[in-house]
């Protein structure tokens, strides 16, 4: 029950996600006196399936990861994550993202030959299907790690998209094979020399909207900057849009004949209902929302992770990766 906004928009969006899905149940993890006061008038048939869990230590999003790893093991992270482990399909989390990962690690493990968990999410793409890693979770990488993240991109595409030999790139400062750090160069030699992935070479942030790859390699320091600066421009063409349909009486017109289209487009542009990005590489589902999550955010995040749970991506990955590597 972590997240810039505290319980109450995790607690609304498993209600109504629990009203829509019959044979689900939600257990909430944190404090359970901020968290009772939040469902006590739901109604006693969604009561039933959302079971609180009282953990009264919580991982707050200043928090220094290692430390949280080394001496907080009783928080509602960790305890979240626990009952994965030990049962339960999936963790929904919008807290501190370096615990996330190190916590998920630790107690949910990887495969043995990944390193490290990424950070995995399809954006909107004009012209295909994408998928960016890692978006957040390892800001610091070697090459081995963004070979290590093209190798899981490549497998969570096959199973989430059923995609054979998705098209993999490396996001970098330019196209040439000269252009970027010593690590993003040594990284696209390893990708290229790979037969386990159909590499396409070096990617421009100008293309990652309106490109034909299906995985876009980065450290996490680029991918979260990149992804939080498209969603920065979505909002703001969406604004842009909405202020241009109130000026004169023939912009007010226009507007009222484009509703229906400028819905689906401010939909499409809204980053709240594209909220939910995995964990890539652990044994079991867990997915990571924006840390100042509303309440629709959370809807997609809860989606997402039952998707994953229901088809069995994390095994159908892991069975991948054993292949590959």
């Amino acid at each position: 029950m972590s997240g810039d906004n505290g319980p109450a928009p995790a607690v609304s969006a498993s209600l109504k996600i629990l009203a829509g899905h019959p044979l689900l149940s939600i257990t909430l993890v944190g404090r359970e006196a901020d968290i009772t006061p939040l469902i006590s008038s739901a109604d006693g048939s969604l009561r039933e399936r959302l079971m609180v869990l009282h953990v009264p230590d919580v991982v707050g999003m200043s928090d220094k990861p290692s430390q949280v790893l080394r001496n907080r093991a009783n928080t509602s992270m960790s305890a979240a994550l626990q009952l994965v482990r030990d049962g339960h399909d999936a963790c929904v989390s919008a807290g501190n993202t370096g615990a996330l990962m190190l916590l998920s690690r630790s107690i949910l493990k990887t495969h043995p030959e990944i390193d490290r968990p990424a950070i995995i999410k399809r954006i909107p793409s004009s012209y295909n299907l994408c998928y960016v890693v890692d978006l957040g979770a390892n800001v610091d990488c070697r090459a081995e790690h963004l070979y290590q993240f093209a190798l899981m991109g490549s497998a969570m595409v096959e199973a989430m998209e059923g995609k054979t030999s998705p098209k993999v790139a490396l996001l970098n400062v330019g196209e040439e094979e000269t252009k970027g750090n010593e690590q993003v160069r040594l990284a696209s030699r390893m990708m290229a020399e790979s037969p386990s992935l159909n590499y396409s070479g070096f990617i421009e942030g100008d293309s990652l909207f309106k490109t034909d790859v299906n995985v876009v390699v980065c450290d996490g320091f680029v991918g979260n900057v990149a992804l939080k600066t498209g969603e920065g421009v979505g909002r703001m063409m969406a604004e842009l849009l909405r202020q241009q349909f109130k000026v004169g009486w023939y912009g007010r017109l226009v507007g009222l004949l484009a509703a229906p289209l400028l819905k689906r487009l401010l939909a499409i542009l809204d980053p709240s209902r594209h909220n939910g990005a995995s964990l890539v590489g652990l044994t079991r589902t867990v997915v990571k929302c924006h840390g100042n999550s509303q309440v629709i955010g959370f809807e997609c995040a809860i989606l997402q992770a039952m998707i994953e749970a229901e088809h069995q991506v994390p095994q159908k990955v892991y069975a991948r990766l054993d292949e590959l590597l």
